[in-house]
């Protein structure tokens, strides 16, 4: 695989673990009244552009995330892993079309930011209306059940260390750091996916369909359960370790063409 391919990949893994242990770290202390805040992808693009130097580093942030969505997208349509075209392969290959227009639009957010026209959100967006909405929530509801699942499996079978040629590590504590962020990472994401394709779905049974909603109504329904402090903690402190997992690819990940 080309150098340059090689580069821009892990310059967008370091840009998504970065929006991720953000939003895992604001999350965590939100739950432990540290100040903070239960944190989406735009509100972590919101703190930066409130730090010092807030501009520079959403330029550096929205940079990165061009890579990845770039990544994503050369991955789901020229293959430069050979993915291959079975049904697997198809699956996966959507999923990184998706990933890639997703983190698209979060780096675009980013640069709108820049300019002074983007919007305040934090995980709610527009309304939508009728039929129209009942559809696009359920719709979205069945593919966050589907990314759930996908995210539960890959950290049951292990098939995350595969990117990094795990048997060849022999390195004790990476081997540790690889395998622990990346279980307790995907599990988290898992939950919050689920979370996510609960209240899509019910609110398509509901023709409820008034907002949009996102990661800070996940966290949000942890919270207001009983022990709701303690387990939005612990999946806050998942998004935290999936950060760390993700710095890791960026370093160690092996690619396979």
């Amino acid at each position: 695989m080309d150098s340059k391919l090689k580069k821009m990949a892990r310059i967008g893994y370091v840009a998504k673990a970065t929006v991720y242990g953000i939003m895992g770290i604001l999350t965590f202390m939100a739950a432990f009244n540290m100040g903070g805040q239960k944190s989406s992808n735009l509100q972590v693009i919101e703190f930066l552009e409130k730090q010092p130097f807030g501009n520079a580093l959403l330029v550096l942030i929205g940079l990165g995330l061009l890579c990845y969505s770039a990544w994503r997208f050369i991955q789901a349509i020229k293959d430069p892993e050979n993915i291959g075209d079975d049904k697997e392969g198809k699956g996966k290959r959507v999923a990184y079309f998706i990933s890639a227009v997703l983190y698209l639009g979060l780096a675009v957010f980013a640069f709108m930011q820049l300019i002074n026209a983007g919007s305040s959100g934090g995980g709610s967006g527009g309304g939508l209306t009728g039929t129209l909405g009942v559809v696009i929530f359920a719709v979205i509801g069945l593919g966050l059940v589907v990314a759930s699942i996908f995210q539960f499996k890959k950290a049951k079978t292990k098939e995350f260390l595969k990117d990094f040629g795990f048997d060849s590590i022999t390195d004790e504590k990476k081997r540790k750091t690889i395998k622990n962020t990346g279980y307790l990472g995907l599990i988290a994401r898992g939950i919050i996916f689920g979370i996510l394709a609960y209240i899509f779905i019910r609110g398509a049974i509901e023709s409820n369909t008034s907002d949009i909603k996102g990661t800070t109504d996940a966290f949000s329904f942890l919270q207001e359960s009983q022990y709701g402090s303690w387990l939005m903690g612990l999946v806050a402190a998942g998004f935290v370790c999936y950060s760390i997992y993700v710095f890791m690819l960026a370093r160690y990940r092996k690619f396979k063409a």
